[in-house]
């Protein structure tokens, strides 16, 4: 069992690698501004060479936690590599009007570095892998977390990189070796209920979109 203290105590590590980053893009944008895209680009892949270097190492030690307390024999996990220059490039591209949306797209690539390590080792040693929730857990990662747990394959990665990764969330995927094994507290029957007792709108489709839709209203109607 990867005890709550454990995993709050990897989430918390991670979450402020995430946010260390986001904030020095932000700082320079604030002393800078965001006219220069060329020292913008260079700057944010500095950061999310740094920073994601720091999240897939610190990732990879989570994964050979699991498994010296699982007692499975498995390589060392290997850190997967941050976002390169051209990907940086496209991201800032595509938030450059804005201030705090680049500083989040930032945060979010050091993140992606993470949750690769965690899912290309785990296809790599044939683990299970699921998306635990953390903190105000938004609809569609609760949606993800309902699925419980699932056996690695390629379908978990696009074009290389750990897919759903986006700004401002905490969660995180997990792994396992043997079914004996949870994270305290995931619960995913509860988070499918609340996915189909979320209520449609009158007359709309029954569609995953429209019920994630739909457990998005809930959610911020009970907050």
């Amino acid at each position: 069992m990867i005890t709550k203290e454990n995993w709050q105590k990897y989430i918390d590590k991670l979450a402020s690698i995430n946010r260390k980053s986001s904030d020095l893009m932000r700082q320079y944008i604030e002393k800078n501004g965001l006219e220069d895209n060329e020292k913008l680009i260079r700057y944010a892949y500095l950061l999310v060479q740094k920073y994601g270097e720091a999240s897939a190492a610190l990732s990879a030690e989570m994964y050979d936690a699991i498994a010296i307390l699982e007692g499975v024999n498995v390589p060392a996990a290997v850190p997967a590599y941050p976002a390169t220059y051209p990907e940086v490039a496209k991201a800032v591209n595509g938030t450059a009007t804005n201030e705090e949306i680049l500083s989040n797209a930032v945060g979010r690539l050091v993140k992606m570095a993470g949750q690769d390590t965690t899912l290309r080792n785990s296809l790599r040693d044939g683990a299970e892998f699921a998306w635990i929730p953390q903190g105000e857990t938004c609809a569609f990662c609760l949606t993800l977390a309902s699925r419980g747990w699932q056996k690695a394959s390629k379908n978990a990665l696009k074009n290389g990189h750990a897919e759903h990764i986006h700004a401002n969330c905490d969660c995180a995927y997990a792994i396992r070796f043997s079914s004996d094994n949870n994270v305290a507290g995931y619960n995913p029957d509860r988070y499918l209920k609340m996915y189909y007792d979320a209520p449609l709108k009158d007359g709309q489709a029954d569609t995953p979109q429209n019920r994630i839709n739909a457990l998005r209203r809930q959610l911020g109607a009970n907050n």
